[in-house]
């Protein structure tokens, strides 16, 4: 039987696509397990700490301390959560963990003020039909600027991309500004992706031409998925992340077999995605 295609498409899930339709088909169509990372736990917990400190401090109460108390919260909730409980951390290791944490959300005050934003949404889920296409994306903040523009904002709390990589790295967030433009009939002003680590910001201005050009390239992955379902021909393609990724043993370019894969690993949620 040909591959169910997901039933939306997320700036995650076209990223994924053309990063490995393989890792893809595993994700996005078998929904086998990912299991959780250290960084992953850790951007989830910097987020909600970020989250909190917008839905629970006015303009003028957003400090450093409001952002430690929020993390301090966070952090005690962590302890009992099972993506964290799963990473089986010694007592050195969690304190590294929170640590870096900590860094991360300090960071943050050095990249702007949040006293002197106007945010409309925090964790914002948009979605909308482009051409029979259901686009779905969870905007990790969209402020309304002092002239009534809009302004999409994603925090990262990995390593910054490199010069040649940064249009990649936007891409997720053209996505947003497209989403936007379809459910609130708008077009952002600026997207802009917050770099914790080591801070920096990443500020692009989305343009009419260049949503078209962002239509036209997502059509064109959810067409390319299709006929991969229809197909069932989801290619690998190699490059040096793949020592990360945890497929490795049913990719065919390492000697694999990606029909092993769903029975090994196991199957994730029915329906899913």
């Amino acid at each position: 039987m040909p591959f169910e295609p997901p039933r939306s498409l997320s700036p995650s899930k076209v990223s994924s696509f053309r990063s490995c339709a393989l890792a893809f088909r595993f994700t996005a169509i078998e929904h086998l397990p990912d299991p959780a990372t250290v960084a992953t736990v850790r951007g989830t917990l910097v987020h909600s700490v970020l989250e909190q400190l917008f839905w629970n401090h006015p303009p003028g109460q957003r400090s450093p301390g409001a952002a430690a108390a929020a993390l301090d919260e966070a952090w005690a909730a962590l302890q009992l959560d099972p993506d964290y409980r799963s990473l089986g951390l010694t007592e050195e290791q969690a304190d590294a963990f929170r640590g870096e944490a900590e860094k991360l959300v300090a960071n943050y005050f050095l990249l702007e003020d949040p006293n002197a934003v106007t945010p409309v949404g925090v964790e914002l889920i948009l979605e909308a039909r482009v051409d029979g296409v259901r686009l779905r994306g969870i905007l990790d903040r969209l402020d309304r600027t002092p002239d009534g523009e809009l302004m999409v904002i994603d925090y990262k709390t990995g390593r910054a991309p490199s010069v040649a990589y940064e249009q990649s790295g936007l891409a997720g967030v053209q996505l947003y500004a497209l989403l936007c433009q379809e459910v609130l009939g708008q077009r952002p002003t600026q997207v802009k992706l917050l770099h914790l680590k080591e801070p920096t910001a990443i500020t692009t201005s989305p343009s009419e031409q260049g949503l078209r050009g962002q239509r036209a390239k997502t059509l064109a992955v959810w067409s390319a998925i299709e006929r991969a379902c229809q197909s069932e021909d989801f290619r690998p393609r190699t490059s040096p992340l793949c020592r990360f990724c945890r497929f490795q043993d049913y990719c065919p370019a390492y000697g694999g077999d990606p029909s092993l894969a769903a029975a090994a690993l196991g199957a994730g949620a029915a329906g899913a995605g």
